[in-house]
């Protein structure tokens, strides 16, 4: 077939190929080249050992025990990693092999990958831009079916690197594609062992899901193959916590109210989808139904946001994305009434933060959705209009024209508490609207005191 690869790939193919070593260009690139997606990240294998592939590339670098030599180019963000072909022996920890052995035959290498759709590889031929696929476990048939299936025996595979079972999911969400049979079982067999993996790459691969172009299927996927129950337990004590009753507007259950917010979540960054996901979470924890047949839930968001921090601290959420979002989930809950004041409207801008207010909002939203109702209603686009007239008002003495050396000059008086005194005064009466904040108008002010 005839590709147009990038320069320095070709250029990688033949220096290994003049030196007569076997190149071939292997993985995810081979599959997004056979989709029309773009390739980010592009690999090789080789005959050439580390230190033959580190002659023909002297300025790379190697510094791993799996035969991976890093190869940089100015045209590209991403290193070009050229790993010798090898065998793996031994998986105690369930993520990388006890010992490697060089390979001698390309095979031998596709072997031990993970999925045939990552199993094939791109080989050079005489002519220009012309490649032969060389696909030794059937990913083509694979790609037409759009199925994730594992190379050889899914159990071995997973046993080998646990975490291939959330890329399973990943990969499937991203393309998407279905998981075949035998390899979903596996999943649900082996979920258990996911417990084995460092929880920043089990987050990783979550958040990789959830970023996809199809994260309700891919959550359908994570909660069938088992692996809900292992990682996100809360979530799946929330299917069948019933929500419907007399004057409520829910349709569904808790967890399948959840799955149908994250569906209608138009925000595309995975941490708004997730805090969408898990917003309701401590439900299940605050269900009470009274006499009447009426169900409560009070105080769920209090108990959403501890249940959702202990979830950020154990899937190692940085500092920053722990505050957004708890801050997404305690302040879901807020009113949207006409009747609230500016104060009101003030004390939720407060609570949110002026940079998660649109977060907020992608949530509200899809909040409703995923309970029945309409994408809007009127109160809510004229609560908008008021975020945004409230915005310009000072929140803080700090938004003040004038400061604390105004007040010294015009007043003539030495640094003190008084400063302090008048600035909140004058504070005060620009939010009740009683003067401008303007310079002019809040020196006249002064001069008025004075």
């Amino acid at each position: 077939m005839k590709i147009q690869l990038p320069e320095f790939v070709q250029e990688i193919l033949k220096k290994f190929s003049e030196n007569n070593y076997e190149i071939y260009v292997v993985g995810g690139a081979v599959r997004d080249l056979l989709t029309g997606r773009s390739v980010d990240d592009w690999d090789f294998t080789t005959s050439a050992t580390p230190e033959e592939i580190l002659k023909i590339f002297p300025d790379g670098f190697y510094d791993n025990e799996f035969g991976t030599v890093g190869v940089s180019d100015a045209s590209s963000t991403n290193p070009y990693e050229i790993t010798t072909f090898r065998k793996e022996f031994g998986y105690s920890d369930a993520r990388r092999p006890d010992r490697v052995e060089w390979g001698k035959t390309l095979k031998e290498d596709m072997a031990r990958r993970d999925f045939t759709i990552n199993a094939m590889a791109l080989e050079k031929l005489k002519a220009d831009h012309e490649y032969e696929i060389v696909d030794l476990f059937g990913g083509q048939k694979d790609l037409d079916k759009k199925m994730v299936r594992a190379v050889g025996d899914a159990n071995v595979r997973f046993a080998e690197d646990a975490l291939r079972m959330m890329r399973a999911l990943r990969i499937a969400a991203e393309l998407g594609f279905t998981i075949e049979e035998a390899t979903l079982e596996a999943i649900k067999k082996n979920a258990a062992l996911i417990g084995k993996i460092a929880r920043e790459r089990v987050k990783e691969e979550l958040f990789k899901l959830l970023a996809s172009p199809n994260p309700y299927e891919g959550i359908l996927l994570f909660r069938n193959s088992g692996l809900m129950q292992e990682i996100l337990p809360e979530l799946e004590k929330a299917f069948g916590v019933e929500q419907k009753s007399p004057g409520r507007h829910h349709l569904y259950d808790v967890g399948t109210h959840l799955l149908m917010s994250l569906k209608a979540c138009k925000s595309t960054d995975p941490l708004v989808r997730f805090a969408t996901l898990i917003h309701d979470i401590g439900k299940p924890a605050t269900y009470k139904k009274l006499p009447t047949g009426v169900i409560t839930f009070y105080n769920h968001e209090v108990i959403s946001t501890k249940i959702a921090r202990n979830i950020a601290e154990r899937l190692r959420f940085s500092n920053e994305e722990t505050d957004k979002f708890v801050t997404l989930i305690r302040w879901h809950q807020f009113t949207v009434d006409e009747r609230q004041t500016d104060s009101a409207i003030r004390r939720f801008i407060k609570n949110v933060g002026k940079e998660n207010i649109t977060d907020m909002l992608y949530l509200r939203v899809a909040d409703r959705l995923g309970g029945g109702a309409r994408e809007t209603s009127w109160r809510l686009e004229e609560f908008k209009k008021r975020l945004i007239e409230v915005q310009k008002q000072p929140f803080t003495v700090r938004d003040l024209k004038i400061d604390g050396n105004d007040v010294m000059k015009t007043l003539d008086l030495a640094p003190g508490p008084k400063v302090g005194e008048i600035l909140n005064a004058l504070f005060e009466k620009v939010v009740e609207k009683e003067l401008a904040n303007e310079k002019e108008v809040l020196v006249k002010e002064l001069k008025r005191i004075k």
